[in-house]
């Protein structure tokens, strides 16, 4: 598999000079095209920072990024944003949905951006929010759904502009067990069935069982072992990992 996102030698610091504490110590991995891949760590090991730097929102102090074939590191901001709207769908913890907007209009918000046509944009999300069980919510506004509602907006937004690569911060981290189980079917889906890159961030078990690949980041470094290959990581042998690893 190509990689769609791959990384050399990052580092990333909270401060500067004498007082600067690594967040993130020379981290060198890659996703490849249709590849779930999850990476597992307790609060604080970094693990929202590494989203951030992937999706070029923040930069490394050290090492690089290689984002859909382009070096982050040698593109100007503007050119960096157009990498990242055309590679990147973003599903956040806290859905980040615009609460003054319906449904519809979260979802298109990253076509209207991009200035996508709209009668095509229309038919898009309502199929969209028919196979995620959306197509009656398609008015409604953030306020009015539930917390399994509001994050498959956010999936769907993530989903609408079709780009390759969906960046995953414990998406499920404030859903209830059945809720978090629908939205990792969705995500494993869009891997599936569409061939997505899918780097998901989590500290749950469950949610790491979806993955092809479950890597573990502990105090900002990435550890060599255990390295979990899928189809079918068990729920009990990512516990075992985390048990071993004292996290």
């Amino acid at each position: 598999m190509n990689p769609i996102v791959r990384t050399q030698g990052l580092f990333k610091f909270h401060g500067e000079g004498a007082e600067a504490v690594p967040i993130l110590r020379d981290v060198s991995f890659e996703v490849g095209e249709g590849e779930f891949v999850c990476v597992m760590g307790p609060s604080g090991s970094g693990k929202s920072t590494l989203l951030h730097l992937l999706s070029g929102l923040d930069n490394p102090n050290a090492g690089h990024i290689h984002l859909g074939g382009s070096d982050l590191a040698t593109l100007a901001d503007s050119a960096r944003t157009l990498v990242r709207r055309r590679t990147v769908g973003y599903v956040f913890q806290f859905f980040n949905l615009m609460p003054n907007l319906s449904v519809r209009e979260n979802i298109g918000l990253p076509l209207a951006i991009a200035g996508a046509g709209h009668a095509r944009d229309a038919k898009a999300i309502e199929l969209l929010c028919e196979r995620l069980g959306l197509a009656g919510r398609l008015k409604a506004f953030p306020h009015q759904l539930s917390g399994g509602e509001m994050q498959r907006v956010s999936i769907a937004r993530a989903l609408i502009g079709g780009q390759p690569l969906l960046l995953c911060d414990e998406p499920t981290g404030n859903l209830s067990q059945k809720a978090g189980a629908e939205v990792m079917g969705l995500l494993r889906q869009a891997c599936d069935d569409e061939g997505r890159a899918v780097m998901l961030v989590t500290h749950n078990p469950r949610d790491a069982a979806h993955a092809d690949r479950v890597q573990f980041l502990v105090d900002g470094e990435l550890v060599p072992e255990p390295i979990l290959h899928g189809p079918g990581i068990q729920v009990e042998q990512v516990h075992e990992a985390l048990a071993g690893l004292s996290i």
